[in-house]
């Protein structure tokens, strides 16, 4: 799929369950979703892809019940796949996700129009799949942390990461700007000229911050023998502090973080972008790591560093798209 056919994809939401509306709300609600595979986020939230089975939950903060059993929600993150559609974890985690942004809003019952995303190499192979993934179920009624909900899925939108995330601010660039999103498992690279998309020129790597985190904590244990939590690391990513590890292991941190801005710099020479001339906004959890590692080698660099940036420009587009066909 080009990338004029994918920006023309914000028109072309695919209906779920025919024109009516329903029963369920007067006002529909939009809800954004960015699955990370690391973290879930919303235009508000901000939480962890775990989730385990829990037959007898003591506390039901964060537990979500659906069709008998119960889960919580939250904790370890879920081991990468080849896809999010092999099993029920992300249609589940897209439920509590959905709760969240509704208890944000103070509503239990809604019809929803669900906003997500996929990286712009693989939307074109995978976006049918991941839409009647997450539309399997048109009518679903659920609990989570003790609360109930209704809602209708009226219609489900995907829309390219990366793109989503500066979709704003595309109207500002210059002639030639080249968007890196680095998120958890890819790093998505998006030229844009004269405000467009360059499709033939965008690409999709796979060394996101789960493969830094990795070498973090393999460097940790052989030198140390201490292993950090993954948790631990994207505090530190994210805030550049914390506390009860040696400073040895924090000196550790920073060169590998380090080395990974400067793997990222590389990367992007070796795929056409002069960083010294080209400007650069890098978007996604390791926009951080880029900045406070990175700033150096990139003297035409910004940074977005707001992690839900995707999640409220799919929001931004679903809105658009409702607009122009006058909902």
């Amino acid at each position: 799929m080009s990338m004029k056919q994918i920006l023309n994809y914000e028109t072309e939401i695919i209906q779920i369950g025919g024109n009516k509306m329903g029963s369920i709300s007067k006002h529909p609600e939009i809800i954004a979703v960015d699955h990370g595979w690391s973290h879930m986020k919303t235009p508000t939230k901000v939480f962890t892809t775990g989730i385990v089975e829990n037959p007898s939950p003591t506390f039901f903060k964060d537990v979500l019940e659906y069709q008998g059993t119960c889960y919580n929600i939250g904790g370890e993150r879920l081991e990468v796949k080849n896809t999010k559609v092999e099993n029920e974890d992300f249609y589940l985690l897209t439920l509590a996700a959905i709760a969240k942004e509704l208890e944000q809003r103070g509503v239990s019952e809604a019809t929803v129009y669900l906003a997500a995303g996929l990286p712009l190499t693989r939307f074109g192979e995978e976006k049918k799949e991941f839409i009647d993934y997450l539309s399997k179920n048109e009518t679903v009624d659920f609990r989570y942390s003790e609360k109930d909900y209704h809602i209708r899925i009226a219609k489900v939108s995907v829309f390219p990461q990366c793109y989503a995330a500066v979709a704003d601010m595309i109207p500002t660039f210059q002639r030639r700007v080249v968007v890196v999103d680095i998120g958890s498992w890819t790093v998505d690279i998006m030229p844009v000229v004269n405000k467009k998309p360059d499709d033939a020129k965008c690409n999709s790597l796979p060394h996101g911050l789960i493969t830094c985190m990795r070498d973090i904590n393999r460097a940790s244990i052989k030198q140390f023998n201490i292993e950090i939590d993954e948790l631990d690391i994207e505090h530190y990513i994210r805030y550049h502090q914390i506390n009860g590890l040696p400073d040895d292991v924090i000196q550790l941190m920073d060169q590998k973080l380090k080395n990974y801005a400067e793997m990222i710099c590389r990367s992007l020479k070796e795929h056409g972008v002069n960083v010294m001339t080209t400007p650069v906004v890098f978007v996604g959890g390791g926009a951080s790591v880029m900045k406070y590692y990175g700033a150096k080698l990139l003297p035409n660099a910004d940074y977005k560093l707001d992690v839900k940036a995707n999640a409220k420009g799919y929001e931004m587009l679903m809105k658009m798209a409702l607009k122009k066909q006058g909902r």
